[in-house]
């Protein structure tokens, strides 16, 4: 798993691990080897032996850091779909004091402020970070986008009222929706989350084509044989179909879906276009 202990796509890969094991016979063992945009972890998988017992969990995130960074491998010809696994959106949130609580207020928040609406989102380039430059340009508003090191940090700015909007993943602010300290007004995905069944999507709240949806998914080498690939799949389809795992993950805010090794792979390609897309219209620096 390319990133640390305790996030989105350590969680799930932990979840799904265990009856992933149970049904394969042997244990699943999640390794987290983060940093480089993923290039740790990926250049690991790569390196070993292609039997495919030895497994990634790419991100929709894989798919931006292709126009981010100059990767020591092609992601297309190195590396083989096996199925996708848990599917997320991101929430729009507000403060509390701000009484804001529709996409149609945060807009004409942007339209009467005289510094426009204030952003909040981690890392520059970050899922997130793109998202609030799609937000800006979908709705035409005037945005300062501000990025923070971690969450913890966007919710901070947020409470101290130093921003008006946050935008990130539920996982992440579940805590804080919870407790009252931030109001979500939106979903970015094409459907509502299942854990905030009462909150409208971005395109319900009148932004028409604004939609942003995560995911990750598992590939291995591309030499791994056919048939091997075909067993994982099946076994990964049959998991993340469970009512257990769909209950686990649904508290999460993800949804658990896994796919054939062609979908995912279309799906990727065609993220990697419109992130690129996203970066370039933000005038932001691409390697392509």
């Amino acid at each position: 798993v390319p990133f640390g202990p305790g996030g989105l796509a350590d969680v799930t890969m932990r979840l799904a691990g265990e009856p992933l094991g149970e049904l394969l016979g042997q244990a699943v063992v999640v390794e987290n080897r983060p940093g480089a945009g993923g290039v740790a972890a990926t250049s690991t998988m790569l390196n070993a032996t292609p039997d495919g017992h030895t497994l990634i969990v790419l991100t929709n995130g894989t798919s931006i850091a292709e126009s981010q960074f100059e990767l020591p491998y092609n992601i297309r010809t190195d590396l083989q779909p096996v199925s996708a696994l848990a599917w997320f959106d991101l929430v729009l949130l507000t403060s509390p004091d701000s009484g804001i609580t529709t996409v149609q207020a945060l807009l004409e928040k942007a339209k009467s402020a005289e510094q426009g609406l204030r952003i909040a989102t981690i890392n520059p380039g970050s899922t997130q970070n793109l998202s609030a430059e799609l937000f800006k340009a979908t709705t035409g508003i005037k945005a300062t986008i501000i990025s923070y090191r971690s969450t913890p940090d966007v919710l901070g700015a947020l409470l101290r009222n130093e921003v008006d909007l946050v935008i990130d993943a539920y996982t992440a602010l579940k805590g804080a929706i919870d407790g009252g300290q931030a109001v979500p007004v939106a979903v970015t995905g094409s459907m509502r989350n299942a854990a905030l069944p009462q909150i409208p999507t971005v395109v319900e709240s009148g932004v028409d084509g604004y939609v942003v949806e995560g995911w990750n998914a598992l590939y291995t080498q591309a030499s791994v044989p056919a048939a091997i690939v075909a067993k994982l799949n099946a076994a990964i389809n049959q998991v993340v179909a469970t009512a257990d795992i769909q209950s686990r993950f649904t508290e999460l805010g993800v949804e658990a879906r896994g796919s054939t090794p062609a979908e995912i792979q279309q799906r990727f390609e065609s993220d990697i276009a419109s992130w690129h897309k996203v970066m370039v219209d933000a005038g932001l620096n691409t390697v392509n």
